[in-house]
């Protein structure tokens, strides 16, 4: 009976984030060419570890203020016709242009851009190429990231140095960020906070979108007692084949601490070491993760399906060697000795919860599950093919940890994700 309940309310939730849908303004509309003296302009990488105080007019103002889930702010930008056009021209290119913000009166000069990966330009530029998009922007909306420290490094708002401002293109309800980041952060996770915005651009209203926290050093400080630590981005601990991932794909994919004097993945790397080569691996998860925060953070993954984020092992060409997941941070913790994984991007998370809606993402498999014996397989609407998360060694030392798992989602069941938490929230 508990668990035809605890469905209920699930499929119940899922319902809501369908039903909830805004009416579309994706409508197709012409986007110029960019004049043939185009140039991308160059910015520093975006690596943000510096914990300096800064200047800029709301620099006094608190990351609460900004991620208020109460408050509906209206970002508007002022950007240059020729910049415009240059931007639209080819949004996967991910440049800056030179722009203007204004905010509650205020105007400050920024740089932005559009952002995402492969889902962000899914019928949003006119390339021939689904899975490798390309071309001009034929969108209304699409995702973009805005460089606050633009002039001066060390310039804030609100306490940040970027925003994000994702389109919600996929999202029917456009909750999708915001209830699942809220359901991770309820269940304890360090998770980004995630509202909605109103974005105006040359005077034009664009749309709604979802203002989502970025991950970088002033999140790991926020979050963590000690928040100097390495910041990694979409790199597993383990090949595909099971092997130790090398030191030099964890330098090449950090956030924080680039380029500092003898940094190194060591924490991290033998985390993994130790799991390959103890008798009781979850021991080993014990001795470097929170299991309480990690289990939560697992039971709000298969909960909402979060079907295109770890738990999804893609194979490029169909073979294991190509397998591989993304979609998530780790972060080293350098006094507690300690690995923390971050979630990241739920646009397409609720959407195989009422059958598999998604022709790309699904996933057959639950925490331990395997499928085809760990050989490569094929599913979803398009057929593509995938491989079981639990052949990984790390996925597998978490799956032997079931009875934490099921006391993970029986708290989110009964807590956070009760409709009288939840209803709030989604009517606000």
């Amino acid at each position: 009976m508990a668990d035809r309940r605890r469905r209920g309310r699930v499929l119940l939730l899922a319902v809501t984030l369908t039903a909830v849908a805004c009416s579309s303004d994706e409508a197709a509309e012409p986007a110029g060419e960019a004049p043939a003296d185009s140039e991308p302009v160059v910015v520093p990488p975006e690596i943000d570890d510096d914990p300096t105080p800064s200047a800029g007019p709301f620099a006094d103002r608190s990351t609460d203020e900004l991620f208020d889930p109460t408050t509906l702010h209206t970002f508007e930008f002022t950007v240059a016709e020729s910049d415009l056009q240059f931007l639209d021209s080819d949004p996967t290119a991910e440049e800056y242009v030179p722009a203007t913000m204004t905010f509650e009166g205020e105007t400050i000069e920024v740089g932005l851009r559009y952002k995402g990966s492969i889902g962000a330009f899914v019928g949003c530029v006119d390339g021939p190429n689904l899975f490798d998009p390309s071309g001009a922007k034929s969108c209304t909306k699409l995702s973009m990231k805005v460089k606050i420290n633009w002039n001066d490094g060390d310039d804030e708002f609100f306490g940040v140095r970027k925003l994000q401002l994702h389109s919600m293109n996929l999202d029917p309800s456009q909750l999708r960020e915001r209830v699942g980041y809220h359901l991770l952060r309820e269940m304890g996770v360090a998770a980004p906070r995630s509202t909605h915005a109103r974005v105006v651009v040359n005077g034009k209203f664009v749309g709604l979108f979802a203002l989502t926290e970025n991950i970088d050093g002033r999140f790991t400080r926020a979050n963590f007692n000690d928040g100097t630590g390495n910041l990694y981005k979409e790199v597993w601990p383990f090949t595909a084949s099971g092997t130790l991932t090398d030191e030099a794909v964890y330098l090449d994919s950090l956030r924080t601490n680039e380029g500092d004097e003898g940094v190194n993945a060591s924490l991290i790397r033998s985390f993994a070491e130790e799991l390959l080569t103890s008798d009781d691996p979850a021991s080993v998860v014990r001795q470097y993760m929170d299991v309480e925060q990690l289990m939560s953070q697992l039971a709000v993954d298969r909960t909402i399906r979060h079907d295109d984020g770890p738990f999804h092992w893609y194979c490029d060409d169909g073979t294991v060697a190509r397998c591989g997941n993304h979609n998530f941070f780790f972060y080293e913790d350098p006094t507690a000795g300690s690995i923390t994984m971050i979630p990241w991007d739920l646009d397409n998370a609720f959407s195989n919860i009422l059958g598999d809606g998604n022709p790309v993402t699904p996933i057959p498999d639950g925490l331990g599950d395997i499928t085809a014996d760990c050989e490569v397989f094929t599913y979803g609407g398009f057929g593509l093919t995938q491989r079981s998360a639990s052949c990984d060694p790390l996925f597998a030392a978490w799956a032997s940890m079931e009875d934490h798992y099921l006391a993970a989602v029986q708290r989110l069941h009964e807590g956070p994700l009760r409709a009288d938490h939840l209803d709030p929230l989604i009517d606000t």
